[in-house]
């Protein structure tokens, strides 16, 4: 095994969200091992990957305490590590294959961009769900602005949680219990708060269900927010959008996504960023 800390959605050291990274030559150890690495490293989550053809690649994703299915970030760093390592080529497509299902990757112009999975939306908050979300992060009435919280899924299923403004989500005082306990009820991984602004579209996440209090950039979250956003008319088809997350954290991260509609209606996603392999 070789084990890096590779710091995805960022361009320099110790900024984005970091990852551990493990190769192996041969099979993957078994689901107790990777959980005691994953939570040895101590990151959000840790991904573990070994070659199985020359494009494809078997990657499993663990948190400190879960295997989860999919996960944007340590898919950005594992993909730039192996590029940095001379693995892989620029301008050439590869296939990630997780618990998600076979992800796209593709290494363009200094970026790895990603495919999620086929967006769903899942569904909208019940009022009485939107205004215990509102109690959990010591919102008032009137803090989702004209937008209501909803359940997207680009891979892992979040709730997309709408501010009316940048100001109430430099603010938000997390209950991260109540939150874990809303997230297993309703059977998602966390909360993706958000709030539009000029330069970008402001977010944090939280999932403290999965032992994520809050991280600094999440591929799959902002992948879901790119189609809660397109489906109300706020994101336009092939145009590139930015993501800044992290702030609160003092680790600001940019994260990049693309929405596609082909011709039978189908939508399609893709996530991308840079990283920085910081030690090894």
């Amino acid at each position: 095994m070789e084990l890096y800390t590779v710091d995805a959605f960022t361009d320099v050291p110790l900024g984005g969200n970091p990852a551990g990274v493990a190769l192996f030559q041969d099979k993957l150890p078994d689901e107790a091992e990777m959980r005691r690495v994953a939570a040895q490293v101590g990151y959000s989550e840790t991904a573990f990957l070994r070659r199985i053809a020359p494009d494809r690649f078997e990657v499993r994703y663990f948190t400190p305490v879960e295997e989860v299915a999919l996960c944007g970030h340590a898919t950005v760093g594992s993909f730039s590590l192996l590029l940095q390592k001379g693995l892989i080529e620029g301008g050439r497509t590869y296939i990630a294959q997780t618990g998600a299902g076979d992800i796209r990757v593709d290494i363009a112009a200094g970026l790895v961009w990603l495919d999620m999975a086929v967006p769903k939306e899942l569904g909208q908050l019940s009022d009485a769900d939107a205004s215990a979300l509102l109690s959990m992060y010591g919102l008032e009435e009137g803090a989702f602005g004209t937008l209501h919280p909803a359940m997207v899924d680009t891979g892992l299923p979040d709730i997309m949680m709408p501010l009316a403004n940048p100001a109430l989500l430099a603010a938000l005082k997390p209950d991260m219990e109540a939150i874990s306990a809303l997230s297993k009820r309703l059977n998602v991984t966390g909360v993706h708060a958000f709030a539009l602004a000029s330069d970008g579209v402001h977010c944090r996440n939280f999932a403290p269900l999965y032992g994520i209090d809050e991280e600094s950039a999440t591929g799959t979250s902002n992948g879901a927010l790119t189609y809660y956003l397109y489906r109300r008319g706020l994101v336009q088809p092939d145009a590139t959008n930015l993501f800044i997350q992290g702030e609160a954290m003092g680790k600001p991260s940019k994260i990049y996504s693309r929405l596609s509609v082909s011709r039978d209606g189908s939508v399609s996603i893709r996530v991308g960023g840079s990283a920085v392999v910081r030690e090894s």
